[in-house]
């Protein structure tokens, strides 16, 4: 087709601002799915997705629309809206030469919508506001159209207004897109370069790329390099999303859709990667791509020992279809065999943990999350992912750990406590902004970890739900941090052992240690739980021994006889205390290592 009649564009949006919905509607008006194959969330193609209503992995579809007698090709990327995907979003943006900014009427503008904005036109997007929702009784559509009418720099009558639910506007948002958006400008006759904007696993045909056409022309049955590797591969098809894939010859300049390699490792098809002929190669890769890094990591181990097989396996094959998953196996002295895993974010470790139960019918243990710490001796820098790795205090220089520029939207009546909150993790305000009168926008440096547990819902009850929040990663800062350790009668359980701000070490050590002495089942002798800082002790806890009734067989008599057996009772538990081994229950391990039950000086 020609590429003036192609338009390629996107929708960003907050959560549950209504952008699946939309996407539905433009299926609907475009008559792409016959009505009776029709469903809600239609692109969202895995459960998951649609129970939590989030899009996951990115999906695109061609529709076809006309416009003045003319047909147009319209090519719609729908990306995941979590800032877990940020780096997703932003190669499904390089795919796209126009971004829908959809609003929620009722909740305006909120902290990923500014992100997602900030994306759109550092990639040089042109930008169509649209608000949606606008049938529901609490929307404000004028309010929030002059909200982000200033955000975007146009007038408040260039925003549309949409019901994407009732259908509501969306043919008008149709003809705006054609009017708005550019068509592409690449080189047909220039050697190829397609870019990788996502890509999935079949277990027939291998690896699905799904490709956007930059320049040049890409046929079935030719030899393609992906660049970032040099790997080569045959291309067995090539064709379209419409919705479902359709082949085709050739895909052109201009053109969305799918490259199938027959190759079975997804690492060859990374997200962001340049696709080029191996006949004709292209002399430089499109900009933007790097690999994808792991921010939080985990332990995962099966409930059943014997499943460490089974767990291997579900996670070789879940890596077919997430390239971003990391993992390497480790053991544990209280949990036995199991895998680090390295995640983009705490949702898509939640998304991973549930896929592998769910998928493959396994029972897992997640140890607390952390993150990665840099610990500098000299020149030399070590990776730490896991706290039972950090040198002891004294061996080492110093310490870095990650920071995040966090962007929180709040109603200006809640600010003094989200800036509370904020300075209690250690965070400093960068700069403070009001949207409107009743809206401010804060940014503040914080650091990753303090924000990886219960910051989120923290933040929504000290603003009654009000609150958004939306991160990037920042870089690396010196840290005053140390390990803290959990002893068992002077043995240090790996388990317990993490990496807390010095300041903040005491109120961890002690809440863990009264945590243990609750879950631990008494002996019959006095078992000491101490949480230390290299040798230095600073919280301790006993669990008192079970008191065995020796002087119940004892009637009458002589008391010298009580005596002698009370003495022999003493010597007994002094030999035992010394030569005695804490057996920590599975049960146990498992409740003082929950997720949602952290410590609160556990700063997340």
């Amino acid at each position: 087709m020609d590429q003036r009649l192609i338009r390629n564009f996107c929708i960003v949006a907050h959560i549950d601002h209504g952008k699946s919905t939309l996407a539905d509607r433009f299926l609907d008006v475009t008559h792409a799915v016959a009505e009776r194959q029709m469903r809600e969330q239609y692109l969202d193609r895995m459960d998951l997705e649609r129970e939590r209503g989030i899009t996951i992995k990115a999906q695109a579809v061609r529709l076809a629309y006309p416009h003045d007698g003319v047909e147009y090709e319209l090519n719609l990327i729908d990306t995941p809206g979590h800032v877990d995907f940020t780096y997703e979003v932003s190669r499904s943006l390089a795919a796209c030469e126009g971004a829908i900014l959809l609003v929620d009427a009722a909740q305006g503008i909120e902290a990923q919508t500014l992100a997602n904005f900030h994306l759109a036109r550092d990639a040089g997007l042109s930008i169509v506001p649209v608000v949606n929702k606008i049938d529901l009784p609490a929307a404000n559509p004028d309010g929030v159209a002059e909200e982000l009418a200033e955000l975007v720099g146009a007038e408040p009558q260039d925003v549309l207004r949409v019901s994407a639910k009732s259908g509501a506007g969306v043919t008008e948002l149709l003809r705006a897109l054609i009017d708005r958006v550019p068509s592409p400008s690449g080189d047909p006759a220039a050697p190829l370069r397609a870019l990788v904007f996502d890509s999935s696993y079949d277990p027939y045909r291998g690896v699905v790329a799904y490709l956007r056409v930059v320049d040049g022309e890409i046929t079935g049955r030719s030899r393609v390099v992906f660049m970032s590797n040099r790997s080569t591969s045959e291309s067995e098809e090539v064709g379209v999303f419409a919705p479902d894939a359709s082949p085709r010859p050739a895909l052109t300049a201009g053109d969305v859709g799918y490259l199938i390699t027959g190759v079975k490792d997804l690492r060859q098809a990374k997200v962001g990667d340049t696709v080029t002929l191996a006949s004709r190669p292209a002399g430089k890769a499109l900009p933007g791509y790097r690999e994808p890094k792991p921010m939080v990591w985990s332990g995962l181990y099966p409930a059943e020992g014997g499943d460490y097989a089974v767990l291997r396996d579900a996670l070789d094959k879940l890596k077919l279809s997430d390239a971003a998953l990391v993992y390497e196996p480790e053991s544990s002295l209280a949990l036995g065999f199991g895998f680090r895993c390295g995640f983009l974010g705490l949702l898509h470790m939640d998304i991973v943990k549930e896929r592998l139960e769910r998928e493959f019918n396994l029972e897992l243990i997640a140890t607390a999350p952390n993150v990665e710490f840099r610990v500098i001796r000299q020149t030399e820098v070590i990776s730490v992912h896991n706290p039972s790795e950090m040198p002891q205090p004294g061996t080492y220089d110093y310490v870095e750990e990650p920071f995040v520029l966090a962007t929180v939207v709040t109603p200006s009546s809640f600010l003094g406590p989200v800036m509370e909150l904020c300075q209690q993790r250690r965070g400093s305000l960068q700069d403070l902004r009001y949207l409107s009168p009743e809206r401010a926008e804060v940014h503040y440096l914080l650091p990753l970890a303090e924000i990886i547990f219960d910051f989120f819902d923290l933040l929504k009850s000290r603003t009654r739900g009000y609150a958004s929040l939306d991160y990037e990663h920042w870089g690396y800062e010196r840290s005053d941090l140390v390990r803290v350790d959990l002893l068992l009668q002077g043995e240090a359980v790996d388990a317990f052992s993490s990496v807390v701000h010095r300041d903040k070490a005491p109120t961890y050590g002690r809440a863990m240690a009264e945590r243990l002495r609750e879950l631990i089942p008494r002996q019959l002798f006095e078992v000491a739980i101490q949480a230390t800082i290299g040798s230095r002790v600073i919280a301790r806890e006993t669990v008192r021994a079970k008191r065995k009734d020796v002087l119940a067989k004892c009637y009458g008599g002589d008391i010298t006889r009580k005596r002698k057996l009370l003495e022999k009772q003493k010597e007994g538990k002094r030999r035992m205390r010394r030569v005695g081994r804490v057996d920590v229950p599975q049960e146990a391990f498992i409740a003082a290592l929950r997720v949602d039950q952290q410590p609160a000086g556990r700063q997340p």
